[in-house]
């Protein structure tokens, strides 16, 4: 029997700027400040990314290409009490003007560069700067797609995440963390960014799964960093690294990882999953037949360059965040259904075998599975937004944990 599990508690890390980083680490487009205001900025170039506060309301500024333009929300610019903090974040082509105080952080104003400044070159990266109190690398309004990271010696329990950004999917960008089994805290270890195969520039490609392989880190990444819903497409890539990717900020090179699609129709895929078994490689991920109605999968073979498709639950419609597990000495493939709102259990081929008793947050939680000592954590995260109602979609989510009540089921 899979062990029961039950709720153990809930952290929400949110920081504007990462604690202690510097613009001088910023080496794809997520970066900020902040300050009390009545001004901050940052600079490259001739580019000038300002935002104002005035006591009362807060708006942007954009100087690129000789001409200045004005950016006030008409809904939320206004503060309803004097805030205590202002804070700019560039994350991707988007940037928002946020105040904090009373309450948390909430944006005012957000407005799409992708039309007057290319802030994923990184020459233009290279060359930013601010004179504001605390300048650097842009945090996380929340955390999902938690993912436990394979083959770490040690026995520490690291996690990648997806650091939600003030927006929707092409704000946010992945990060490392260390889980304390015990305490359920959360240390940020670091910021991971990636070049991709077939275009320049730096991007913030999340749903992320690293793997220890030998002397080098493997991580697979889902390309949602410059995720367009009018042309949405994602896939997948694959990037190598003897970096300590366990620390500070890196930027990798990538590689197409070709995941078999044959006969599912698919349009997209994500949510990469990479195990080396005894007999070769197995990846789960999830196709899409159509943005947004998808259903996990799994690929085998003798190399990441040579996979075909073993099985697909194509009767799914919206199920991700495909998982592989060793329990009691066999492969299975954990999933999470959102319209069933639970945690499926499948063979190899994708038949089901039955299904994790565990509860099931908002929005689509990923089922990581940590196992600590004689007894396991169920490691996911819900829908909770943050930064106010501007953002829209995409600022979730609390890591929600949950603890067995039992262990008695092999994993490794």
């Amino acid at each position: 029997m899979l062990p029961r599990f039950v709720p153990a508690g809930r952290r929400r890390p949110v920081d504007l700027v990462v604690p202690g980083s510097s613009l001088a680490e910023v080496c794809a487009p997520y970066a900020a400040v902040t300050g009390p205001g009545p001004r901050l900025e940052l600079r490259s170039g001739d580019d000038l990314l300002v935002a104002r506060y005035d006591g009362a309301a807060a708006w942007l500024e954009v100087t690129a290409g000789g001409r200045t333009s004005r950016h006030r929300s008409r809904r939320f610019a206004r503060t309803e009490a004097p805030a205590r903090a202002v804070g700019l974040a560039l994350t991707g082509t988007h940037l928002s003007v946020l105040t904090r105080g009373p309450g948390p952080w909430l944006v005012r104003g957000r407005v799409d560069l992708r039309d007057r400044v290319d802030t994923r070159d990184e020459a233009w990266l290279a060359r930013l700067r601010s004179d504001a109190p605390v300048a650097g690398r842009f945090g996380q309004l929340g955390l999902r797609d938690l993912r436990r990271v394979d083959g770490v010696p040690g026995g520490r329990v690291l996690l990648s995440a997806t650091s939600a950004g003030p927006g929707f999917f092409d704000t946010a960008h992945t990060s490392l963390w260390e889980l304390d089994p015990e305490t359920l805290g959360l240390t940020h270890l670091s910021d991971v960014f990636f070049r991709r195969p077939d275009r320049p520039g730096a991007y913030g490609d999340h749903a992320t799964h690293v793997l220890r392989d030998g002397d080098e880190w493997l991580v697979a990444t889902s390309t949602w960093g410059d995720f367009d819903r009018r042309r949405p497409t994602v896939g997948v890539t694959l990037a190598r690294t003897t970096a300590d990717l366990l620390n500070g900020t890196h930027l990798l090179d990538t590689e197409p990882l070709a995941l078999p699609v044959d006969g599912l129709g698919s349009v997209g895929v994500w949510d990469p999953h990479l195990v080396r078994s005894e007999d070769g490689w197995l990846v789960g991920f999830v196709s899409a037949t159509r943005f947004f109605r998808f259903h996990p999968a799994v690929a085998a073979g003798p190399t990441l360059g040579d996979l075909t498709l073993r099985g697909a639950a194509t009767d799914l419609t919206q199920t991700e965040g495909t998982t592989l597990a060793h329990l009691d000495g066999a492969w299975r493939v954990l999933a999470s259904d959102k319209v069933r709102r639970r945690y499926p259990v499948f063979d190899l081929d994708l038949r089901e075998t039955g299904a994790l008793e565990a509860p099931y947050p908002t929005n689509i939680p990923w089922p990581t599975l940590v196992p600590t000592g004689d007894s396991w954590l169920l490691v996911g995260f819900n829908g909770r937004p943050s930064g106010g109602p501007l953002p829209g979609y995409g600022t979730h989510g609390d890591v929600v944990v949950a603890r067995a009540v039992h262990a008695d089921y092999g994993v490794s």
